[in-house]
């Protein structure tokens, strides 16, 4: 029983695994099938011989075979070691066809080499002379053959010698931008419309190689030439579909002048079939139908519909078991396709993987920079001291011991004792500055004969000692510095990679939906173009007939898309006339969940003209709101250029992306290096995010700020040294979560200092701005600023400056209009 059921556990796997195996060799066998078929037909040169044949086979106007040099001068420059076989193939085409110019094609293709061996030698740009070789040598090898067997050279054999070697002319030009289309393996770059033309007229000339070939009254070339029409008006559409039937029944009727009447059906049923591409494969046939019947009881009368539908049905048949495969593939070369537009996404996607990557090998070498420039704190610091002390007592003992007489006393027998109470004078000299402990001097007067001068010695290595010492402090405190900048660079780097990385989706059907709601209500929009449709981050630019200022952007536009969208959507910037045609330009954009509404208010000392103070307001690209106070130095011109200065480096590196940290270090360190005044500035920042209200205040030397919450006043504050002062210091950063009536009041010491009568000036502070009767921030501003000077019986004896800033949740200033019938746009959730 046990052996039964094991068998029976063990036979589906064993089925299983020899499922796959045969599925493994099955595309294993097709896979090697593949590339051998792609060997003979490109690496062995199978497919130009079929070509070669065919062509050699070719004519037109009953006599003319112009086809065959230019088909030789391709391969010939572009495939020179396939001319062999090209040759050999158009020679056995010519044999074996019904026009019976062998002679004049053996001739032709000794002529065109032989004299291309004369122009290789004596011209340079060999291609741009190969259509007049191919001309010459049809010229010669024609007449030569109708004077040999005619004895004459009429006008009419002069005529049509130089029409079939003018075609010759035109058709060098034509294979030489069709012929790498059909011998090379992959097409690089995408088609251009002239060579899809070439592409066609190589084809075409290629099927008059099939005049002549009947199968049970169905014409093989008419099957050939509609089936091709099939393929490019399905991949292509109307437009080449429709230049595909043309071009190829102009061919085939200069070939055979019965089929004149092809043109007209291939150029309508490439339109037709165009037009019905969306019914995929049925649908294109059903178009070749249809231009059949039409233009076939035109064309023939009705006498033989039968047999040119019989043709048609053979072709859309072979159209049928063409693999999709194959069709994507051509699709991927022909302009306005959709394979064509993933092919094209495909190499802007590669070409942004490698920017990016680029940037990230960037923010990789700042990163390494930035870690080879940090020093541990905690490495080697008990040898370094030791060594330190050594070295200080050596350069002591060399000024003092090294002359001395007892000095194998003190450092050879007593060398513990001796160093162990030197040391001690050190200690005693870093902590005092000087060796005041009688106790020690006692005790080291009675082990030193030059007490006084080994003394004195220690107090002038000390000296030296702390200069080296702040030395080095600085070095390391530099080198922090610039870790900590490049360790910013690299960030910001790193995210700037991301943001090149992010997928950027096209956005039609949504753009469509939005200008059909928007025109449906009577509104002018020209174009709309959607950039992000994320929740909370939605980017819109649309141009709108110019409406005389009437705010229809803000007031209309808006509020629709607002419902569309199902979030608050405001106007972010607006052009007017923008576009020739007298269009405005308008940018829509989430709007954020808070808004800051600022008041300020300042003076300059005495009531001059120039404060030493700046301020500055800025919103950030980030969805962040800045405040920014600095405080030069002194009063007048050169501390407001400080403190100006000081904003402006700060305005530009947080906009560059640098986290604020970073930004004030590199700030301080730029202002600290660039000048030997004593001209320092203090800088007070808030950094608000106004999607949570979150707040980030870092204070450089500046006074502390108050909240103002109902009846609550909450105090800001840190202890850091002004900017300028020394190059390298920790900044202390204090967040706060503002919320939705918080008034937050930023000043300058100017204000904080100004009551001189006034002991405990943060209770001071605390109650007036208790004591305030209004919430607007301009009005708290001004009121604020006007009891500070009264306080000082109107004496402004300093600048003074107060920014006030309220939290409010953002309103919109519209509400949403409701569209008829709104369409449901599908977009991303952040």
């Amino acid at each position: 029983m046990i052996r039964k059921a094991a068998k029976e556990m063990i036979e589906p796997a064993r089925s299983v695994m020899v499922h796959e195996r045969l599925i493994s060799f099955t595309s294993g066998m097709l896979t090697k099938a593949g590339k051998t078929t792609q060997a003979i037909f490109y690496q062995w040169g199978l497919l130009v011989a079929v070509v070669g044949f065919l062509l050699g086979r070719a004519m037109i106007l009953s006599e003319l075979t112009p086809f065959v040099l230019p088909f030789l001068a391709a391969v010939y420059m572009l495939k020179r070691e396939k001319a062999g076989i090209a040759a050999l193939a158009l020679m056995a085409g010519a044999l074996t066809s019904y026009h019976g110019s062998i002679a004049f094609v053996i001739v032709a293709i000794f002529l065109y080499v032989l004299m291309q061996k004369v122009v290789g030698r004596y011209v340079d740009k060999t291609t741009k002379a190969l259509p007049y070789t191919v001309f010459a040598a049809s010229m010669t090898a024609r007449l030569g053959l109708v004077f040999i067997l005619e004895g004459t050279i009429t006008n009419y054999a002069l005529m049509m010698a130089t029409v079939e070697a003018g075609l010759s002319f035109i058709l060098t030009m034509i294979f030489l931008q069709s012929v790498p289309l059909v011998t090379s393996r992959k097409v690089k770059q995408p088609l251009r419309n002239e060579e899809i033309v070439c592409l066609i007229i190589l084809l075409a000339s290629v099927m008059t190689g099939t005049v002549g070939w009947v199968i049970y009254d169905v014409t093989v070339e008419h099957v050939l030439a509609r089936y091709l029409v099939l393929i490019f008006a399905f991949v292509g559409g109307a437009a080449i579909g429709s230049t595909v039937g043309v071009v190829t029944g102009l061919i085939l009727s200069l070939a055979s002048v019965a089929s004149l009447y092809q043109m007209s059906l291939l150029a309508f049923s490439g339109l037709l079939g165009g037009l019905l591409k969306d019914g995929k494969k049925i649908g294109v046939g059903i178009g070749l139908l249809v231009g059949t019947l039409l233009i076939g009881l035109y064309g023939e009368g009705g006498t033989n519909l039968g047999v040119t539908l019989l043709e048609s049905l053979a072709a859309i048949a072979i159209f049928m078991l063409t693999p999709r495969d194959l069709i994507g593939k051509l699709a991927r070369y022909i302009p306005g396709t959709t394979e064509y537009s993933k092919e094209q996404q495909q190499y802007l996607r590669k070409i942004r993987d490698v920017t990016a990557g680029r940037v990230e090998q960037f923010s990789t070498l700042f990163q390494t920079l930035s870690q080879s420039f940090q020093t541990s704190p905690d490495t080697d610091i008990p040898e370094d001291a030791e060594r330190e002390v050594d070295y200080f007592l050596s350069n002591v003992t060399e000024k003092t011991c090294q002359t001395c007489f007892k000095k194998e006393k003190c450092w050879v027998q007593n060398f513990s004792s001796t160093y162990e109470s030197m040391q001690k004078l050190m200690k005693e000299t870093e902590e005092r500055g000087e060796v005041t402990s009688q106790l020690l001097l006692s005790e080291w007067k009675k082990q030193c004969i030059k007490p006084e001068k080994v003394i004195q010695a220690i107090e002038h290595e000390h000296g030296h000692f702390q200069a080296n010492q702040k030395l080095k402090r600085q070095v390391l405190e530099s080198r922090k510095l610039v870790a900590d900048q490049l360790l910013g660079v690299s960030r910001v780097m790193g995210d700037f990679a991301k943001e090149i990385q992010k997928e950027k989706q096209a956005h039609h059907h949504q753009e469509e939906q939005m200008l059909e709601a928007l025109r449906g209500v009577g509104l002018e929009v020209g174009h709309i173009d959607i950039y992000n449709l994320e929740k909370g981050n939605i980017e819109i630019e649309m141009s709108i007939s110019f409406d005389q200022g009437h705010g229809q952007a803000e007031k209309i536009i808006a509020p629709m898309l607002s419902d569309l969208l199902k979030e608050t959507i405001v106007v972010k910037a607006e052009q007017a006339s923008y576009y020739p045609n007298g269009y405005s330009h308008i940018s829509f954009s989430s709007a954020k969940k808070f808004v800051i509404e600022t008041g300020i208010a300042n003076v300059a000392k005495g009531g001059a003209y120039v404060s030493g103070d700046s301020y500055s307001t800025i919103e950030l690209g980030a969805g962040k709101y800045a405040i920014a106070i600095s405080d030069g130095m002194g009063n007048g011109e050169r501390a407001h250029l400080e403190s100006n200065e000081t904003l402006q480096l700060l305005q530009k590196v947080l906009q560059s992306g640098i986290e604020e940290t970073v930004a004030i270090k590199s700030v301080n360190s730029v202002l600290s290096l660039r000048t030997t005044d004593e001209i320092f500035s203090t800088l007070d920042l808030a950094m608000i995010d106004l999607q949570d209200a979150t707040a980030r205040f870092l204070k450089i030397g500046s006074i502390p700020s108050f909240i103002k919450r109902g009846d609550k006043v909450i105090k800001i504050e840190a202890s850091n040294l002004p900017m300028g002062i020394i190059q390298e210091f920790d900044v202390d950063v204090v967040s706060e979560q503002l919320k939705p009536g918080d008034l937050l009041i930023m000043m300058s010491d100017g204000i904080f200092e100004a009551p001189k009568h006034v002991e405990n000036k943060e209770m001071w502070v605390r109650r007036m701005i208790n004591e305030l009767d209004t919430t607007d921030p301009q009005q708290v501003a001004d009121v604020m600023l006007e009891k500070v000077i009264r306080s000082g019986r109107g004496m402004i004896e300093d600048d003074m400056t107060i920014i006030v800033a309220e939290v409010k949740r953002n309103t919109p200033k519209w509400a949403a209009i409701p569209l008829y019938k709104s369409p449901k746009l599908l977009r991303k959730r952040a």
